[in-house]
């Protein structure tokens, strides 16, 4: 057990590692093209992936059978949704300002599985909510002008991905890990090839090795996840995923010579230590149990 553990959580880092890179290339490459386009490419390789797998695993028309149908493809949807919000903040934002942002996810997702899913909050976890909440508007600024409206950008794209994610714990329950994939990659190619083709203009090569980039880290990462999460509990990973924001500080740094000031940092830390300090109840919890 404790292998898989330790490989679950390389697995992990892997893919925080991976996922950071592939946003550095995306905002490289939206610099000139159209999020629809981007998307595009990405999607076209993961559904060749996922339809692949699935083929391997149960075969395609058992995956696509859904006992939730319409909750699959509105969860995938606002994960396209989510998607394209994030990469166009991209355009106007740094990549750590993004994923400080987007660190607050997990306290989203406690507080929508209580209103939605009838989790139970306590006052260990409306602590932790409470001290992301402040990290949040300690990095946006209202009022003050720093960020101004494109700071919604990534505050909506954190929204939608704890939307996501609290949708996910619903079709989980009732369909099988390859029909959950291959109803996202399959809704995702759809949404994205039409808005591709609408903005399509010809890559050059460096944009055509750019958008290859961001395919494979965008497919390699969903395996990897998917992966770490067969090796471990959910609760054992979750302190993890913070290595993201981390990386996406040494990436801006790297590759476009950007440091966050020290507000940023602050109103990370912040967001970081409730996710932690909820995460460190949990176990609690579970060890009185």
């Amino acid at each position: 057990m404790q292998n898989n553990i330790m490989r679950a959580i390389g697995l992990l880092c892997g893919t925080m590692v991976i996922i950071g890179t592939m946003d550095a290339l995306s905002k490289l490459l939206v610099q000139d093209l159209a999020v629809g386009q981007i998307l595009a490419v990405r999607y076209w390789m993961f559904f060749c992936v996922a339809a692949w797998m699935a083929h391997r695993s149960i075969g395609l028309k058992a995956a696509f059978r859904s006992k939730r149908p319409f909750v699959q493809i509105v969860r995938s949807a606002i994960l396209m949704a989510e998607m394209a919000l994030f990469i166009h903040a991209f355009v106007y934002m740094h990549l750590a300002d993004v994923h400080a942002i987007a660190a607050a996810a997990p306290l989203l997702v406690m507080v929508m599985a209580t209103l939605f899913l009838g989790e139970k909050i306590g006052p260990h976890r409306k602590t932790a909510v409470a001290i992301g909440f402040v990290g949040v508007l300690i990095i946006v600024r209202p009022g003050t002008g720093v960020f101004g409206w494109v700071a919604l950008l990534p505050v909506l794209a954190t929204l939608g991905w704890a939307t996501y994610q609290v949708l996910l714990r619903q079709v989980s329950a009732y369909d099988r890990s390859e029909t959950t994939v291959l109803y996202t990659a399959t809704v995702g190619l759809v949404i994205y090839t039409v808005a591709g083709l609408l903005v399509w203009q010809p890559p050059n090569s460096e944009q055509w090795l750019l958008l290859a980039g961001v395919g494979v880290m965008g497919t390699l990462g969903h395996i990897l996840l998917v992966k770490a999460y067969e090796n471990a509990p959910a609760s054992a990973l979750q302190p993890f995923n913070y290595g993201l924001p981390l990386w996406a500080v040494i990436v801006g740094w790297l590759v476009f010579d950007h440091i966050p000031d020290a507000w940023t940092f602050a109103g990370g830390g912040l967001v970081i230590t409730g996710g932690l300090y909820a995460l460190w109840r949990e176990r609690v919890r579970a060890v009185t149990r």
